[in-house]
């Protein structure tokens, strides 16, 4: 795997890959740098028939500050065409996680301000420590509450009255509400929260690769599908796909003896 500068990449297992975000002295914030790695990170664990879930998770006493503020104030010197390129490499970088095959669940151990709170929406699964917050910064530096994803990620995660109100503030949202209304699915304390995480990632890794990846597939299109008959559509496919796999038959014989099923991927 890539020697990574702004992230300490290992895995806890041979099926679980944990990315840790390392820039600690500057509370884990973004770099130009960091960005290019997320998107070699996702290539590198999508491509990997080893790696079933990733983790992500944070150096230090925060998850993720956003953009690094030494960059940002160096933006508005750039003409518009450069800034449009540069944003949308940065969004991309971000939603990639969304898109990667593979499950990835943000272990988040404190502040995910900006596009670090984008980072942890962007994830499928999401868990906190007591310490963790989240707030929408880019609102409070002038710019707008919707960036990297936010605008279409939290509303579908909270809702649209929360996430108005959070975009349109800026305000920070502790682990506790977080978790009441729908942000995070667990506040754990901080010396377990990777222990959890991994727990979860092991939990997805008894179900099959294929099964894995066409539900998150089919939750992320169903979300905004036109209709439940057009949601049902896209299951009724994906489980006649499934049906057809060696997997299916391993699970359903493993459940029948009781005992852990061997995915092959096929």
């Amino acid at each position: 795997m890539t020697e990574y500068t702004t992230m300490v990449v290992e895995r806890s297992s041979p099926q679980i890959v944990m990315a840790r975000l390392n820039r600690p002295d500057r509370l884990n914030a973004m770099t130009f740098e960091m960005f290019e790695e997320f998107l070699t990170l996702q290539r590198e664990v999508d491509s990997d028939p080893l790696a079933r879930v990733l983790v992500l998770t944070g150096s230090g006493r925060a998850f993720c500050a956003g953009l690094d503020l030494d960059l940002a104030a160096g933006l508005p010197a750039m003409n518009p065409a450069e800034l449009l390129v540069g944003q949308e490499s940065w969004a991309r970088s971000i939603a990639g996680f969304r898109h990667m095959d593979k499950p990835v669940i943000a272990a988040v151990n404190g502040a995910a301000a900006g596009a670090g709170m984008a980072l942890a929406l962007a994830a499928d699964i999401r868990l906190a420590a007591p310490a963790a917050r989240f707030n929408a910064a880019f609102i409070r530096i002038g710019l707008t509450g919707g960036d990297v994803g936010t605008s279409w990620l939290l509303p579908r995660i909270v809702g649209f009255g929360r996430a108005m109100e959070m975009l349109m503030t800026g305000r920070f949202v502790d682990a506790e509400e977080a978790l009441r209304i729908g942000m995070v699915t667990s506040v754990v304390p901080v010396d377990d929260l990777l222990d959890r995480a991994i727990e979860t990632a092991e939990l997805i890794c008894r179900n099959s690769p294929f099964g894995v990846r066409m539900t998150k597939q089919v939750v992320q299109t169903n979300v905004d599908a036109p209709s439940l008959d057009a949601a049902i559509d896209l299951e009724n496919r994906n489980q006649v796909l499934a049906f057809q796999t060696e997997d299916m038959r391993e699970a359903l014989e493993a459940f029948r003896e009781k005992r852990d099923p061997r995915f092959t991927g096929r």
